[in-house]
């Protein structure tokens, strides 16, 4: 079940993708399973389907969907792939921050730097 909850300060497109991507996570959304369509389930949630459409074409970018065209989006095999280049970038960050002798704390502060300037 996904609920957006218009009054909080993160954007529903970032709602809708942040609850997808556990509950594909977690696997209560198993691999194979055929996803609403973007109208559908804007519809559904109350929002614009161009919303939607972005979580979706964001949550194909990180690996978790497939989209198979006309016959919709569904929970990708990559899921796990995506997370294990995530977790390789990681540690390649880590290392040149390290070599750089830029501390942790920094460290952490320029990486939610960098995620909210592509949010």
């Amino acid at each position: 079940m996904i609920v957006i909850d218009a009054a909080s300060g993160v954007p529903p497109y970032e709602q809708l993708r942040t609850q997808l991507a556990r509950q594909i996570r977690d696997h209560s959304l198993a691999v194979g399973t055929r996803l609403p369509t973007v109208r559908n389930l804007a519809a559904e949630l109350g929002l614009a389907a161009n919303t939607v459409a972005r979580a979706y074409r964001e949550l194909e970018e990180a690996g978790l969907i497939e989209t198979r065209g006309r016959a919709g989006s569904f929970v990708a095999a990559g899921g796990e792939e995506a997370r294990e280049r995530a977790r390789r970038a990681a540690a390649d960050y880590a290392a040149v921050i390290t070599g750089l002798g830029i501390d942790a704390e920094e460290a952490v502060r320029i990486v939610r730097a960098a995620l909210a300037a592509t949010a």
